[in-house]
């Protein structure tokens, strides 16, 4: 008996691993090829590059959420289910916008060279459009939007906000800012400039301070396909890009 009671009070007192934080639970069922483990405050890459979840930092300004994020200021802002009304937005709510950059190099190219080894060349809208674009291998992204493109190519009265693409893959840095734009990656395309709405042409500036109104002119049709198959859309932030689909399943 004395026996019994030892074994039950050992097995009692052996912790329990602490639940992953759900930022890193999404990020390793997006992201499955690449973070090969991870425990409460980091992820480890394939190659075995660690990256801290926290930085420990507290009370950013949204502009050093920007600037300075960590893994976990990615998840800061919920991505909306609904489709945004007249009014958009809360305040800074831009789900996607803050990105830990070392990451997403890590897994697409850390140059414009190494990013260029893994792009591909898909027709988008082969039946009603035609339109060549680049996009990355990495993460099957062109075989997602060539998904994207089968399923919008059924729909011929969404051609006008589709054709002429403003581009997927150029290395750059976003205007106003240091920091590298998701085009540079090739997992990113915008669609039809013509009916696209974006902040800084609309208050005519880079201030992330501005007061905005919102803008958009892109059915709610083209978004929910691009989203069903991982992209989320720029018409879904305060700071709105409603040309803007991104290659970023964490979120959905």
């Amino acid at each position: 008996m004395p026996i019994l009671f030892l074994l039950i009070s050992f097995f009692w007192t052996i912790p329990t691993p602490p639940e992953l934080p759900t930022g890193i639970q999404r990020l390793q069922k997006a992201y499955p090829e690449f973070i090969v483990k991870a425990d409460a405050n980091s992820i480890t890459m394939k190659d075995g590059t660690v990256f801290s979840y926290d930085d420990g930092k507290k009370n950013k300004s949204f502009q050093e959420l920007l600037d300075q994020p960590d893994l976990e200021d990615q998840f800061r802002y919920d991505y909306p289910a609904k489709f945004p009304g007249k009014d958009g937005l809360p305040v800074n709510h831009d789900p996607g916008r803050i990105r830990f950059m070392p990451f997403y190099m890590k897994m697409y190219g850390n140059t414009q060279e190494e990013v260029r080894a893994n792009l591909r060349e898909i027709v988008w809208l082969p039946k009603t459009i035609g339109s060549k674009i680049l996009v990355t291998k990495v993460n099957g992204v062109d075989k997602k939007l060539e998904a994207i493109s089968a399923e919008l190519d059924k729909l011929p009265g969404l051609k006008q906000y589709l054709e002429n693409p403003g581009g997927s893959f150029l290395w750059r840095v976003i205007k106003g800012t240091n920091r590298l734009s998701m085009h540079s990656f090739g997992m990113t395309i915008d669609i039809n400039v013509k009916y696209s709405h974006y902040w800084q042409w609309d208050c005519k500036c880079t201030n992330e301070d501005a007061k905005l109104g919102y803008k958009n002119s892109i059915p709610k049709q083209v978004v929910e396909v691009f989203e069903k198959h991982g992209f989320i859309w720029g018409g879904k932030w305060y700071h709105y890009d409603s040309m803007h689909f991104e290659y970023r399943p964490e979120f959905l």
